[in-house]
């Protein structure tokens, strides 16, 4: 049987016509790729399209099974699955999910948690919703010490993180046509020693409450944006960077130094990669927000792992770190909480796995 089935071989695979195929496909319960006008379809989804049976998946919700091919799935881990498939996604709360996964699983985890009183994400006892910044700090702290605990002991952490401000003892905060994603049904007091307009050094905060919990902290890594968001502030800076820390679980690890060489600006050879990274941030259509670029989280992968490794995002929003992933030849847990965010990540899935298609038929 080959590899890659039009919708007509799929039909006669499945003993359907080719109408109830594309109903499939229309309906988001069959993954394909759209080749000019008819449908490509692989065959080991189709396979597990037919034994899994062919039930409607309806309205995701919290710990629910959210697609066919085994890839979102129930709050629990199949080691089998994630091999097969590549990639698995758990629809559930971090904090319930990452003390139930295996020790020494994972080479490499990279990261964005939600930022303390940046964004509204709409989940009840979200984190970055705690009114006192030192519990999200701590919040944090006892989840990244299970990814250490499921990191394997040559493996690598990578943590995006930006910084805030204070909010100046505003209660909420309205959306605006330039950041929709902006509008906050609450905001967190001024932490206790800082003042109105003061800058505060979370990403340094939280890095160094996880060295002084044991990481090994390696790296600053300055994302710098040059498509940075605008700002109206007149007294200030506009901000166009956040950070991306480098942590290892042991003093040895594992790091692909080549594999992120830098070339040298007139082309003559190649250079360690620097720690000032210029990446653009990457609009999502189906979300009033930058979501994680590719560009940003490549490198991490290439640096801390090697083909066929698995990798882990307890952030998995919408999917970036599971993209790149599959890009690569690794394969990818994601832990996410937001169902809206599940549907996004779905279906930049769905883009990816059909462009990979193509490549190999």
């Amino acid at each position: 049987m080959k590899n890659i089935l039009t919708t007509e071989e799929a039909a006669e695979y499945l003993g359907v016509t080719t109408t109830r195929v594309r109903q499939f496909i229309q309906e988001e319960r069959l993954l394909s790729v759209k080749s000019g006008r008819d449908h490509l379809i692989k065959f080991s989804t189709l396979t597990a399209f037919a034994e899994n049976g062919r039930k409607k998946i309806g309205r995701p919700r919290t710990d629910q099974v959210l697609s066919n091919n085994n890839i979102y799935r129930e709050s629990s881990l199949s080691l089998d699955q994630l091999h097969n498939n590549g990639l698995q996604v758990i629809n559930g709360d971090t904090r319930n999910i990452i003390n139930k996964l295996p020790d020494n699983t994972f080479r490499c985890v990279v990261t964005s948690p939600p930022y303390w009183g940046v964004r509204d994400y709409g989940v009840e006892n979200q984190i970055g919703s705690e009114q006192d910044l030192n519990t999200y700090i701590q919040d944090l702290v006892k989840i990244f010490s299970e990814v250490r605990r499921v990191l394997t002991p040559d493996g690598t952490f990578w943590l995006n993180i930006g910084n805030t401000y204070t909010s100046g003892g505003r209660k909420w905060r309205d959306a605006d046509s330039k950041n929709k994603g902006r509008a906050m049904s609450y905001r967190p007091p001024t932490p206790e020693g800082l003042k109105k307009k003061d800058l505060i050094g979370v990403a340094w905060m939280l890095a160094m409450a996880c060295q002084q919990d044991g990481w090994y902290l390696r790296n600053d890594i300055i994302w710098h944006k040059p498509n940075g968001q605008p700002e109206s502030v007149k007294d200030r800076l506009t901000v166009t960077h956040e950070y991306v820390f480098l942590f290892s679980k042991s003093e040895k690890y594992f790091f692909n130094q080549k594999a992120i060489e830098e070339p040298f600006k007139n082309g003559e050879g190649r250079k360690n990669k620097r720690s000032v990274w210029s990446i653009n941030t990457e609009p999502c259509a189906e979300a009033h927000f930058a979501v994680f670029p590719r560009n940003l989280v490549k490198p991490c992968i290439l640096a801390g792992t090697d083909e066929g490794d698995l990798v882990l995002d307890p952030f998995y929003g919408s999917g970036t770190v599971g993209i790149v992933s599959q890009e690569l030849n690794r394969k990818c847990l994601g832990i996410e909480i937001n169902n809206d965010y599940i549907s996004i990540s779905r279906k930049r899935t769905n883009q990816v796995q059909g462009c990979l298609m193509l490549q190999e038929s």
